[in-house]
């Protein structure tokens, strides 16, 4: 199996450990490249700082064997669509030269996320530029995908599920790692519940203990439908 380099891109760092978390374990496993592009540094918080988010973040890398994790270092709060956020992002898809990636659902109630999405979008577009001073060499990952660390109240819209069941309590460390968020914080415990709830059930419908759903908005190519049976 050919070994591939998947990037996921993030608002604030812990949203990729909640959506997708086992997935990079199991890619990590699997022998495959995983990168994080973390937008901005997610403080303030109630009970963060940015020392303190750095060191969680660090300890979150450790478990999940990160290759490499990055910070843009754009606003927390008042990330936007800009120019400027399109341009970093797409420098580090020309050097990263991911086969496939991924980045929040679209549809959400945090205006962090939805700005993460659109910049992802149009970075993908712009990797790809032939006359530009931007760093790296033109790029296009064939395959964008869309986890779920999402604040709005819906039932996700899912293209496809990945069994983590066995990488499901690796999963739980990691998030566990970012203590000022989910455990200094008193009023975001309710996390860990809802995070096994969802995994859970995904998981009991495509009969596995526990599992991570994913959005296409493409087409997806499979090569042997038996893959599936």
């Amino acid at each position: 199996m050919k070994k591939k380099r998947f990037l996921f891109v993030s608002a604030h760092p812990d949203d990729v450990e909640i959506a997708a978390g086992g997935t990079i374990l199991s890619l990590k496993q699997k022998g495959h490249k995983v990168f994080i592009v973390d937008l901005t540094s997610g403080e303030p918080t109630p009970k963060g700082t940015e020392k303190k988010r750095k060191r969680e973040t660090e300890n979150a890398n450790k478990i999940l064997e990160i290759d490499r994790r990055y910070n843009l270092g754009l606003e927390n709060r008042h990330l936007f669509d800009t120019k400027k956020a399109r341009f970093l992002l797409a420098e580090k898809i020309r050097v990263i030269r991911p086969d496939v990636l991924f980045c929040p659902y679209p549809d959400d109630a945090h205006p962090d996320h939805v700005a993460a999405a659109k910049i992802t979008e149009a970075a993908r577009f712009y990797a790809k530029y032939t006359k530009t001073d931007l760093l790296g060499k033109p790029h296009y990952p064939f395959y964008l995908f869309y986890f779920y660390s999402n604040h709005l109240r819906i039932i996700p819209e899912v293209s496809f599920f990945v069994d983590i069941s066995k990488q499901f309590k690796n999963k739980m460390k990691a998030i566990k790692c970012y203590k000022s968020q989910f455990i200094e914080n008193k009023s975001n415990g309710f996390v860990f519940k809802y995070i096994k709830t969802m995994n859970k059930y995904f998981g009991h419908l495509i009969r596995s203990d526990y599992a991570e759903g994913f959005y296409s908005k493409e087409v997806l190519k499979v090569s042997d439908i038996s893959t599936f049976i």
